[in-house]
Order: structure tokens, then C-alpha cells, then sequence
């Protein structure tokens, strides 16, 4: 057992550790997804349930991996100014910059999806999961920002230091309910802020932007869990919507989003980071397909992979599984490369980029 191993438990251990209990008062009282003090899940009785907490750290400190940390150099793109701004003004475009961060180009302008620039998905900067590669373009050479969609408060959502730089730089944030207080304790306006709960809409310029459900939960420190809520998101810019899950396990919440809003151009779905000791939080490649087409979507876009080393799996096994699968089922699927651009509704030429790769 090494020293780093010790410190990266207590550091997996702080992000997701237990709530208080006991009498409250809160301004989410009237939220449907507000019980007890803190934010719940929808029920769901197929959730299959959560190994003992304990058992699950324990295992992070202790237990072998195998192929989780990929050895050759994961293929990034770089992305320029003048290349963004080249892009099509009346097309949407996105781009992977990492895990579940994206970039995206919405008929000319820009935002992003759970924005995380620093090297590890961890609340110290000197240990916790490290990057695989950098991102394709650096923090401080992004374009004028519109918006910034937050799914959550874990650590590899919601990345202080990046959000303290963006945070006079973009115009407006969108979180779920009570996400705010933690962009308002990284220095982002109030006024900038605007926090929606599942199934309320915001606009920014031509763009709106929707919250929807999500099977997760929440929490940064050992004693604020389901403080904050977790949400997917569904973006409607110009004729085209795309969806974007965050984290979630396999829940009817997206057969419910299909019937609601469904018939998306794109849909971004977190593939990696699953396993059988927490299946309830995030899903297998098996159950994106599901959710995928519960959402009625025409292209899927695998996302939550190939940047940090959170599970047991290997770093290329959610992708292998996914494209098998929808290749089975003829599902049009896009794995870019990250900094890859892909314009949405546009035909174009998928590649297994991580095939042959160790």
C-alpha cells in the first residue's frame, strides 16, 4: 500500500462521503426532488443497489488495476481561434475537450458543458485521478463564452479552477438547484447565475436550455451529500436539439425526456467510469444504447471517457462496448478524437481513433 494510493482514498473518500441529517430549513423546500433535507433521486424500483460505502474505498485503496491508465499518447487535435471562429455561424458544433467537458459552437456562439481544464479531477492539485492528455485548447485561449451548463458538483463536473477564471468571462451559468452557492464561492456574479430544477427552461440569446432528470447525486466535502441537485440537460439551438445526460444510471427518466422533449439531433451520453459495485449512478454501454434510444436521438456521442482513470474497467473497454453495440443496431454513433469537430446533422466518416492503442 503506497503513500499516494493512501492520500487518493481519502481524497475519493472526501468527494462522496455521507450528509448530515437532522431538521431544516432550505429555499428548495418546494422542489419535488427536495426531501429530508437534501435532493433525491426519483424512485426507481429497479435501481440496483450501491455496495456498502466502506467496502467501495476500500477497494479504490487496495484493490489491483488493470489497463485503466492508457500507456501510448491519446490522439488530441488542437483547436484555434481561427479555427473556431471559421466554423459555421449558422451551423451547432461540438467538441470534445476532455471526460464530459465540450465545447460548443451554437450558431455562433460559444459554450461549454462541465468545463474541467486542470490536470487532476480532484479537490487537491497535487493528487487524485490525473489527465491522460491535455486539453485541445488551453483555458485561456478559449473564445468569448455565452454560456456554461453544469450537470453537478462532483469534482470532474465542477472544476474550481477552471470556473475562477471563467467566472467574469462567461456571461451566464446554468445549474441545477443550489449549485449556485458553489459558483458564487468561486467568484462568479450572482447575477450570472441562474439555477433551474428538472424540467424548467432559461434562454440565453437564441439559445434555451432545459434541466431534466438524472439518477446521481451530489457532494464535495465529507459532510454536504444531496446538498446540491444533479440534472441532465437538452439544448435547443436554431431547428436542432442536442441532449447531454451528466451522470446518471439507467432510469425511465429517459424514456420520459423522449416523450416529453425527444427527437434529438445529437445526444451525449456519459460511456465510462460504470461498475457493478455502484450501478445505480452511472450506466453500462448496454444501458446508453437503452437510454439512447428511450431519448429518440439520431446520433450518439459517447462522453465521460478517455481522460481520467474513476473506475475498474479499462480506459478503452466503454468505447470498445459502445460502437460493438451500436453497430449491432445500426445506431449512427460519433467517437471523435478530442478537439475533433463534429458539426451536427452533417454526414461524416466515424473511426475507432483508440483501436491498436495500449
Amino acid at each position: 500500500m503506497t503513500a499516494t494510493r493512501l492520500l487518493l482514498a481519502v481524497a475519493l473518500v472526501f468527494v462522496a462521503a455521507c450528509k448530515n441529517s437532522g431538521a431544516c430549513e432550505s429555499p428548495y423546500s418546494a422542489s419535488p426532488q427536495f426531501k429530508d433535507c437534501g435532493f433525491v433521486n426519483a424512485p426507481n424500483p429497479d435501481a440496483k443497489p450501491t455496495a456498502n460505502a466502506a467496502r467501495i474505498w476500500w477497494r479504490f485503496l487496495v484493490g489491483t488495476k488493470v489497463d485503466t491508465v492508457p500507456v501510448d499518447t491519446i490522439p488530441v487535435r488542437p483547436l484555434t481561434t481561427a479555427q473556431l471562429e471559421a466554423l459555421d455561424p449558422q451551423a451547432n458544433h461540438v467538441m470534445r475537450l476532455g471526460h464530459a467537458s465540450t465545447l460548443l459552437k451554437l450558431r455562433g456562439k460559444f459554450w461549454l458543458t462541465d468545463p474541467m481544464f486542470s490536470d487532476r479531477a480532484s479537490p487537491f492539485g497535487f493528487m487524485g485521478p490525473k489527465r491522460f492528455h491535455a486539453p485541445p485548447i488551453a483555458l485561456q485561449q478559449l473564445p468569448a463564452i455565452e454560456g456554461v451548463i453544469i450537470s453537478h458538483d462532483h469534482y470532474d463536473h465542477l472544476d474550481a479552477p477552471t470556473i475562477e477564471y471563467l467566472a467574469q468571462r462567461a456571461q451566464r451559468f446554468f445549474v441545477p438547484l443550489a449549485v449556485g452557492k458553489r459558483l458564487r464561492s468561486m467568484g462568479v456574479p450572482a447575477d450570472r447565475i441562474t439555477e433551474l430544477d428538472w424540467w424548467q427552461s432559461a434562454k440565453q440569446g437564441e439559445v434555451q436550455v432545459t434541466a431534466t432528470p438524472s439518477q446521481h447525486f451530489s457532494g464535495r466535502t465529507l459532510a454536504d451529500r444531496s446538498e446540491t441537485l444533479w440534472a441532465s440537460w437538452v439544448i435547443q439551438s436554431g431547428p436542432q436539439r442536442i441532449f447531454y445526460s451528466g451522470d446518471s444510471g439507467y432510469s425511465n427518466a429517459f424514456k420520459q425526456i423522449g416523450e416529453r422533449i425527444g427527437g434529438f439531433d445529437l445526444a451525449m451520453i456519459e460511456n465510462g467510469q460504470y461498475d457493478e459495485w455502484w450501478p445505480s449512478v452511472h450506466m453500462t454501454p448496454e444501458e446508453d444504447i437503452q437510454a439512447f434510444e428511450d431519448l429518440r436521438a439520431k446520433v450518439l456521442l459517447p462522453v465521460h471517457n478517455s481522460t481520467f482513470d474513476l473506475a475498474f474497467h479499462t480506459w478503452h473497454t466503454p468505447l470498445d462496448r459502445i460502437t460493438d453495440l451500436a453497430a449491432a443496431k445500426k445506431i449512427d454513433i460519433a467517437t471523435p478524437e478530442i478537439g475533433e469537430v463534429v458539426t451536427v446533422g452533417q454526414p461524416r466518416t466515424n473511426v475507432r481513433w483508440w483501436v491498436g492503442l495500449k
